[in-house]
């Protein structure tokens, strides 16, 4: 659930600044990997379950975030748990591995949120969160990259989500951000489902921002849900790598829950 300090690097790169200091003072699914407590962006919507308790978990090829990987293009394995009352109130938490690309930094995003999820009538739902971003395993001098993201959403008809996120310090980097992202999901038949989204970051301090965007499909496949994937942005940042864009990839999950 989550950004990362890749895509803060990449900006700033794009603006010729200089990284050196930044990485000693900043170290980041869709709804199923990117934005995943992404395998979800963000702090899960409460829905409506069989109970106040709802949990999930997933094995993916690549944890992506807002077009970002988060595992430097490897598989990653995440778990959340959410606890919700009647009043819409939700708690929960949501953890993943990570990798940087750096030696020095964490193995382990750790997010916790608190939310509001209220229904305005049979169409519309907002859903107000607080998220707080934190990491564990970094090795000494890499500095502190927790931070805190607020987010608002609202959803119309179970298909259509929009998104406004501010994180005030990200990355604990003095530098705030803005995300907006519009995304949705819709039943295709037999039990399959289309989901796909765009989303816009923008950095304070004239940083330039970047788009995010990602097509994916999906389907239950007995106690198990397959979905398939594809993320990119339009950050390039070294066109002869493997990796040109920051993304650019299909992701394959396995997922588990009843959420």
């Amino acid at each position: 659930m989550r950004p990362n300090t890749l895509a803060l690097a990449l900006a700033l790169a794009f603006c010729s600044l200089p990284l050196s200091a930044m990485a000693q003072d900043s170290g980041a699914a869709t709804e199923n990997a990117q934005d995943a407590p992404a395998a979800t962006d963000e702090a899960p919507a409460a829905e409506e379950s069989s109970g106040p308790v709802t949990w999930s978990l997933a094995l993916t090829s690549d944890y992506v975030f807002r077009g970002i990987t988060q595992t430097n293009y490897d598989p990653a394995l995440q778990a959340g748990l959410t606890y919700t009352w009647d009043s819409g109130v939700y708690v929960g938490a949501w953890t993943s591995n990570v990798d940087f690309g750096d030696s020095l930094g964490p193995d382990i995003e750790f997010d916790t949120y608190v939310g509001w999820s209220h229904d305005i009538d049979d169409k519309w739902n907002v859903d107000l969160s607080a998220v707080y971003y934190s990491y564990f395993g970094d090795k000494e001098g890499y500095g502190n990259i927790d931070y805190i993201e607020l987010i608002g959403k609202a959803t119309w008809n179970d298909m259509l989500t929009f998104q406004l996120a501010y994180a005030p310090d990200y990355s604990n980097a003095d530098v705030s951000t803005i995300y907006a992202n519009i995304g949705g999901s819709w039943e295709l038949g037999n039990e399959f489902s289309l989901n796909a989204g765009i989303g816009h970051t923008n950095f304070s301090d004239d940083i330039d921002g970047y788009t995010d965007w990602n097509v994916g499909i999906s389907r239950p496949v007995g106690p198990v849900t397959l979905a398939l994937n594809y993320y990119d942005t339009d950050l390039d940042f070294d066109s002869s790598a493997e990796h040109s864009h920051a993304s650019d990839e299909f992701v394959f999950t396995i997922s588990l829950g009843n959420d």
